[in-house]
């Protein structure tokens, strides 16, 4: 088993390889609200929206569904709600998709999203988080491309806007900029994002969305974090007490030795 989960990782890298140099020639990443991986409410909706617009085409292999009680919902919840297959509450959370016909598809087979909000990060730029938060939010039409979008983070992108119907269509708006060594040397900048045609959530609504989705996806990628983190705080503590105890206890032993 964790051979198949390293083998997995670092298929999943190979393939996010390229996208991750892509992104960097991209624009700067926003940064996430990472107080949203502790809110219960906003775990909750990104696992809703994971399993209905991600888990068509990426699986999360090392998660179970059962696993999702531990953000607040019952197994009777998770089964009404989030499994739309024949799997068991107890299984993982698998796609029936082919890789050979989605390497067909899409030219590559769909990275497993397990721990993709750990795997990706640029120096200067931010996290994992920060950069998943930011792709999905500027995607923009563009008809050179063979799915009709591409997207500000990572130019050229292969997979299409899965949300667009949340977000609507926007497009891309650049502007010329002028070398003054040489005034024939003109540069299309990368100026911003304006709507097209608006989605069934409001711009606000979106961002809220993305970021529990976002959200989800980093606590998917390390479940026991909070435990983790709340654990190590208990355990500095101790060290902090124990080492004044131990420090005095050393003093006493030899306080009388010259």
């Amino acid at each position: 088993m964790m051979k198949k989960f390293l083998l997995t990782l670092v298929a999943a890298l190979a393939v996010m390889a390229g996208p991750a140099r892509a992104a960097g020639d991209g624009i700067d990443w926003d940064k996430f609200p990472a107080e949203r991986v502790t809110d219960m409410a906003a775990l909750q909706n990104g696992a809703k929206l994971f399993v209905n617009y991600c888990l068509n085409c990426h699986a999360a292999e090392y998660m179970r569904y059962n696993r999702l009680r531990d953000i607040g919902l019952t197994e009777e919840q998770i089964k009404a709600n989030l499994l739309f297959t024949d799997a068991k509450v107890g299984e993982t959370m698998k796609v029936a998709l082919n890789p050979k016909e989605a390497k067909e598809w899409f030219g590559g087979v769909p990275p497993d999203l397990t721990v993709i909000a750990r795997s990706r990060s640029a120096a200067g730029k931010g996290t994992g988080a920060d950069y998943i938060y930011t792709y999905l939010r500027t995607y923009y039409r563009d008809e050179t491309k063979a799915t009709g979008w591409n997207n500000a983070a990572f130019p050229n992108v292969g997979m299409p806007h899965v949300l667009w119907e949340l977000q609507g269509q926007q497009r891309a708006v650049y502007t010329d900029v002028v070398d003054p060594k040489d005034p024939k040397k003109v540069t299309h900048v990368f100026k911003g994002l304006e709507p097209i045609t608006p989605g069934t959530l409001t711009p606000a609504q979106y961002n809220e969305a993305v970021a529990d989705l976002v959200a989800y996806l980093k606590w998917m990628s390390e479940p026991n974090q909070a435990d983790r983190v709340r654990l190590g705080v208990w355990v500095l503590l101790f060290l902090s007490v124990f080492t004044v105890i131990a420090w005095r206890l050393n003093a006493a032993f030899w306080k009388d030795v010259k």
